[in-house]
């Protein structure tokens, strides 16, 4: 069978991983043909370890496993893209992501705080600390109902102005408010991106 993408000189081919539900880039690794068939065939990532010489499976020691939800390849079918659901945290060093420290620039422009914001939320909901907004937020159905319907209002309300500084507070408001929502909710975010999904294909342009 004709591969869709290229392995280098040593049979090898890299392998970004991202979270599939924040889009989080979680780790860089390097497959060649067995731990990508095995990819296939489990479901699980899988890779080669060049400093061991030998396949390993993410997670096999440590549990934090990798659920594969799709695979792609580059334009230059050189790389490899997989979108898995992270049990645990992905890098070695029990951080959610391999990816650390910023060496120029910033992450705070960025949506890096996107699931950040995610994971201290739902801390909070299986670990409440005391004094906690979120835990109040969390704990009270009516309030974290009434607190969507409120910023969303108010962010409208900031939009007929002119007020930039207004409108981002109020967006972000917004989305922390949503976030906590979601969580209170347990909703599955992979159900609503089908959605969304379903209708960008539907919609007539």
């Amino acid at each position: 069978m004709t591969l869709p993408f290229k392995f280098n000189a040593d049979g090898l081919i890299p392998v970004i991983v991202q979270d599939a539900g924040t889009n989080e880039v979680l780790m860089m690794a390097w497959a060649n043909q067995e731990a990508y068939d095995l990819m296939l065939k489990t479901g699980r990532t899988h890779f080669w370890s060049r400093s061991r010489k030998r396949l390993w499976m993410k997670g096999e020691e440590s549990g934090h496993v990798q659920d594969i939800v799709s695979i792609q390849t580059d334009c230059d079918s050189d790389t490899l893209l997989v979108r898995v659901k992270q049990t645990g945290n992905a890098c070695h060093l029990e951080r959610p992501s391999c990816f650390g420290d910023a060496l120029y620039g910033d992450l705070e422009r960025t949506a890096a705080i996107v699931p950040e914001l995610r994971r201290v939320i739902r801390d909070r909901k299986e670990n409440p600390k005391e004094g906690s907004y979120t835990n109040q937020l969390l704990s009270n159905e009516d309030k974290v109902l009434k607190k969507v319907v409120e910023e969303a209002g108010e962010l409208a309300i900031a939009g007929k102005g002119s007020d930039r500084q207004s409108q981002i507070w109020e967006a972000a408001d917004l989305i922390y408010h949503q976030m906590v929502l979601f969580e209170y909710l347990d909703l599955p975010m992979d159900e609503v991106f089908k959605k969304l999904s379903e209708r960008h294909r539907g919609v007539r342009r």
